[in-house]
């Protein structure tokens, strides 16, 4: 119990002092993108989740961690962003039992932006990606979308930085989310 207290005690210090390294929570199935998945129109056919990148274009740092008032917040799924949107997209799918590494339905992705921003005020986060799916080679699906949050931002670093790490991480559900909701994707992606 004491050692329980004292890393409580730790934590709440480095996060007084800045400078912390944070790991996101590795992705879990959330109740509903699991409602999306399971209902709609049309029905979602099996599919495999292929391979997740960084966009070319964008700094080697946009993948690595984003900052919140000098707290490094980072992905526990290889050290990427990329790879933590595919893992969450991918859990989700799992979840619903619509995940089928033999299906030639190929939802890949590319991560496009992250940011967050932690002024006094106001905090500000976004996450952008383009998704494709491919059957059977062909392109059936390519669209970027959007995921972005705002919330109310404490002056107190220890409610502010946590509070604006979850908003952060929660963004991954929500363009998942966006992404089952996209009647464009539905199409590409249903039973045949």
């Amino acid at each position: 119990m004491a050692r329980a207290g004292g890393m409580a005690l730790l934590a709440a210090a480095s996060l007084l002092a800045g400078c912390a390294e944070m790991p996101m929570n590795p992705p879990k199935p959330t109740i509903e993108n699991a409602a999306k998945l399971r209902s709609g129109s049309p029905a979602i056919g099996p599919v495999e989740v292929g391979k997740f990148t960084l966009d070319t274009a964008q700094s080697a740092s946009l993948d690595k961690g984003v900052n919140i008032r000098s707290n490094m917040v980072r992905s526990p799924v290889e050290g990427s962003f990329a790879q933590y949107l595919r893992e969450t997209l991918r859990v989700e799918l799992q979840s619903a039992g619509l995940l089928d590494a033999k299906s030639d339905v190929v939802i890949t992705g590319t991560l496009l932006d992250s940011t967050v921003e932690t002024p006094v005020g106001t905090g500000k986060a976004a996450l952008a990606a383009r998704f494709v799916v491919t059957r059977a080679g062909t392109v059936r699906y390519d669209h970027a979308l959007r995921a972005e949050a705002s919330w109310d931002s404490p002056f107190i670093g220890v409610a502010a930085i946590p509070l604006a790490a979850g908003q952060y991480e929660a963004l991954y559900r929500k363009l998942v989310g966006a992404l089952l909701d996209d009647a464009a994707f539905r199409a590409a992606v249903a039973t045949p």
